[in-house]
């Protein structure tokens, strides 16, 4: 589809102001059109989740973002035009503070550079094409509401595999010496994995807290999500490719 093919059903999605909450906005990306209608089946039978468009590469993915406003991007990686990487990064360079979609990518393996480069550009964590229904769906609330959706494992060693391709300088980190105390612990224990649930529990305060932590160490810092925290940890040379995660020691 074109930008002016941009249907009067996905315009008439966009919610006016003073609505009340709806269901969770997704807009799919992806160059095939059997997949993009393959996951459109699958999130609309889901009463809490609503398609209101879709895009067949990333110039398109844009502009479709842009007057969209979904909640959450399903973004292909390999798309002809402009890859999903690049849209992922001009998406959230063009959003305002607070009100950026979440990015989620799709691949079909997971330990690929192309996954990696989506993390460094905001995304907030990534899923298989051949991921099932279910957690697809599930997929889609975790990152809707506000987490990063990566195992631990898997960010480890993707990090690992590629972020040894940039030279280690905590010098090059904006931001990180306005981080406090507190907030440098509880960076590290983001970039080791762990949920606000667990940090709250290491720390023995409460989970609010641990948030306002997270929120506030990721804006010092110019990141957009926790994800991003962990790429920025291995690469500057804070946290070490191997370092077991804080939690497999206690």
């Amino acid at each position: 589809m074109t930008h002016d093919e941009t249907t009067t059903t996905e315009m008439a999605g966009v919610a006016a102001p003073g609505a009340p909450a709806a269901a969770t906005r997704v807009l799919v990306v992806d160059d095939q059109a059997l997949v993009r209608a393959g996951f459109k089946m699958i999130l609309d039978a889901e009463p809490d989740l609503d398609v209101v468009g879709e895009a067949s590469d990333g110039r398109d993915a844009i502009y479709r973002a842009r007057v969209l406003q979904p909640d959450v991007i399903l973004m292909d990686i390999r798309m002809p035009e402009l890859d999903g990487i690049e849209a992922t990064r001009q998406i959230l360079a063009a959003a305002h503070e607070g009100t950026a979609p979440r990015v989620l990518v799709l691949t079909t393996f997971d330990a690929d550079e192309h996954v990696y480069a989506a993390l460094r550009a905001g995304a907030a964590g990534f899923l298989l094409k051949d991921t099932p229904p279910e957690r697809l769906a599930d997929g889609i609330r975790t990152v809707a509401g506000g987490e990063s959706l990566l195992a631990p494992s898997i960010t480890r060693r993707l990090v690992e595999n590629f972020a040894g391709q940039v030279r280690p300088s905590t010098d090059d980190v904006p931001g990180l010496a306005e981080l406090t105390a507190r907030e440098l612990e509880v960076f590290g224990l983001v970039w080791r994995g762990l949920s606000n649930a667990e940090i709250a529990d290491h720390l023995i305060v409460s989970e609010a807290t641990v948030k306002t932590h997270v929120a506030r160490l990721l804006m010092k810092l110019g990141l957009r999500s926790r994800v991003q925290a962990v790429v920025l940890a291995y690469e500057s040379g804070l946290a070490v490719p191997g370092q077991p995660p804080a939690n497999a020691a206690r």
